[in-house]
């Protein structure tokens, strides 16, 4: 009787557990298809607006408020057409879809551009949605332009891409001549699909070495990055690791922590080399754990912004901040990440990265970041940072963290329905 009594509770707990699995799974599924639509409303409403130019690609906004729009050269130009294919992709609609490829055809000239390390943001996240949701042959052969010009940036001695053309610092007059920043990482899927679908393995090769040296390079013991490290091209020296974007050189800056979360997440993806599995994890948890990241887990712009022992150089405008602004931005891309990282994790390890982007992403989806149709000049979320220290975009929309927002999302609905993300 004892027997049978227990093996009634055991599969009464059991049919309770599947039960609560399912109902959760369904709240999930309405939460993510509820905000979906309200993305894809926010980009036609973009798509509709009379400030949208024909040749200029959504951004920010001014001071005023309104759209602002930047040339082919700026790195944000793929981000607009990225958020038409996912758009797109949430709820099939050819007229998305025409807008999606319009809009993407326009970065044709860029698969050649050599002037900047950010190729990967607007050719993969622009030409490689394309081709992932069309399989038109001729977006893979612009894909696989785009890398070759994306490689000359690299050098052997070095072992990395060169990001920008010249670094000043902000503590005076020194200017360095082989920056790389924390965001390189990103570009990095852009020659690793090079490197598969053309079977050249140069790509894959820049892609891993650039991954080993930021390794090494880029962040401190707790796994915490740093902005710039500036390299000797002659000799591959290290000369300096400062910052360009955070609050100090040894602070750690929010969407650079993202970037790197990320980058090394598709790293080991491409690659299953156990050490960026463990350097993912590593800066994921530096993220997470940080006892300076708010409740609702979505960062302040900085880790470590006013804070002492944190020094912004002489000529930083993060002198004369004083307000911990948010980065939406940076939760939306660490969002993404997370969601996958949690894929190539077990255990408690897995629910901890997933249950911390499935909090991002329900606070992202709150009226504190996401805005009412019609205001925000069209874009999704608010509160997000540019460059402080540049005086620049501060507690504005930005076109990439819609896009990343939407990828999570995205990849949420994946998860949540059982499904494989890659």
């Amino acid at each position: 009787m004892i027997k049978r009594n227990l093996l009634i509770a055991a599969f009464t707990f059991a049919s309770l557990s599947t039960l609560t699995s399912t109902t959760k799974a369904q709240t999930e599924e309405k939460f993510i298809t509820y905000n979906l639509a309200r993305c894809q409303k926010q980009v036609k409403e973009m798509l509709a607006s009379k400030s949208l130019s024909a040749t200029a690609f959504p951004q920010t906004t001014d001071k005023e408020g309104k759209l602002r729009s930047g040339g082919l050269y700026e790195w944000t130009t793929g981000f607009f057409p990225g958020n038409l294919w996912y758009a797109y992709e949430a709820k099939k609609d050819d007229a998305l879809k025409a807008q999606a490829i319009q809009w993407t055809e326009k970065l044709a000239p860029l698969q050649n551009f050599t002037e900047h390390h950010d190729l990967g943001f607007m050719m993969y996240c622009s030409y490689g949605n394309a081709y992932r949701l069309t399989r038109n042959e001729n977006y893979k052969q612009v894909l696989i332009n785009s890398a070759k010009a994306l490689s000359t940036r690299f050098n052997p001695v070095t072992g990395c891409i060169k990001s920008w053309n010249v670094f000043k610092s902000w503590h005076g007059k020194e200017s360095y001549n082989f920056p790389v920043i924390i965001d390189n990482m990103i570009n990095l899927e852009l020659l690793f699909f090079a490197s598969k679908v053309s079977g050249d393995t140069s790509f894959r090769h820049i892609a891993i070495t650039h991954a080993l040296t930021t390794m090494k390079n880029q962040f401190r013991s707790d796994n915490s990055s740093y902005h710039v490290v500036c390299y000797d091209d002659k000799t591959g020296k290290v000369l300096t690791r400062e910052t360009a974007q955070g609050y100090a050189d040894n602070s750690t800056w929010a969407r650079g922590q993202a970037w790197s979360i990320y980058g090394y997440t598709m790293t080991y993806r491409e690659t299953k080399d156990v050490r960026f599995l463990k350097m993912a994890q590593g800066l994921a948890n530096y993220f997470i754990d940080s006892k300076n990241l708010p409740a609702d887990l979505v960062p302040y712009w900085d880790f470590n912004a006013n804070q002492a022992g944190y020094k912004p150089g002489v000529n930083s405008n993060a002198n004369n901040i004083n307000v911990k602004y948010r980065d939406a931005s940076a939760a939306a891309v660490t969002a993404s990440a997370l969601l996958e990282l949690s894929t190539y994790t077990t255990g408690k390890t897995a629910k901890k990265y997933k249950d911390a982007a499935v909090k991002m992403l329900h606070s992202l989806a709150t009226p504190a970041y996401f805005a009412v149709t019609g205001t925000n000049a069209d874009f999704i979320l608010k509160h997000n940072v540019g460059s402080i220290p540049h005086n620049s975009q501060i507690d504005v929309p930005l076109v990439y963290a819609d896009y990343y927002f939407m990828e999570a999302l995205l990849r949420y609905k994946k998860l949540n329905a059982g499904l494989k993300l890659f």
